[in-house]
């Protein structure tokens, strides 16, 4: 039997011990909420992956940023220890190699509504996988200014490196960020420090 896997239809492992499997999930979807605008968004995909042994590994924390003011996701795509990035992106952050991986963010029962909208797509980043992203207030396509996607819980998804299969995280979100609680300034405190032991490279993130 082989390893779990989000958005499976059909998975089996082959006598040499490989496993293939077939996923189905809407990559593209229009950001911020929004309704679909651009041909392609809100499409399903079925995605077909041939592999042995460990999957990607999505590690994600959450906490506050800028002195507390946003909500923060943060965290490291790694695989079989090592993190997974590509070397090149548009100005708006598209993969420019068959290297990187955009991470998918959903957010549930937030300002855009009940039940899971896409928040935004961002990259793992070079040298050390690792990612940052802030709840704030975004600029849409059209000009239209989108309140702060914070929600209910997440979910982060992103293609499995080479033809291994795509993974998924979700968790709970946060409540806002109270100074006066001292539970939430030691939270704070012990994420900004795990955000530096994992960004080992690349640029630190806001807090």
């Amino acid at each position: 039997m082989g390893p779990q896997i989000p958005w499976l239809v059909a998975a089996c492992t082959a006598a040499d011990g490989s496993h293939w499997a077939v996923q189905r999930w809407r990559r593209h979807q229009a950001n911020f909420g929004l309704p679909p605008w651009r041909p392609g968004h809100g499409a399903w995909e079925l995605r077909l992956s041939h592999w042995r042994g460990q999957l990607a590994q999505l590690d994600v924390g959450l906490d506050w940023s800028y002195g507390g003011r946003w909500h923060h996701l943060f965290g490291r795509l790694t695989y079989l220890g090592r993190p997974v990035h590509g070397f090149s992106t548009t100005p708006t952050g598209d993969p420019l190699d068959r290297y990187g991986r955009v991470l998918y963010l959903d957010t549930l029962d937030s300002a855009y509504g009940p039940g899971w909208r896409r928040e935004n797509g961002f990259v793992s980043r070079n040298p050390d996988g690792t990612f940052c992203y802030s709840f704030v207030p975004h600029e849409s396509h059209s000009g239209e200014t989108r309140p702060p996607g914070q929600g209910r819980r997440y979910r982060l998804a992103v293609s499995g490196p080479g033809v291994t299969p795509d993974i998924a995280w979700e968790g709970p979100g946060l409540h806002d960020f109270d100074p006066e609680n001292k539970a939430d300034r030691a939270c704070e405190a012990e994420m900004n420090e795990l955000q530096r032991q994992l960004a080992t490279g690349s640029k630190p993130c806001h807090e």
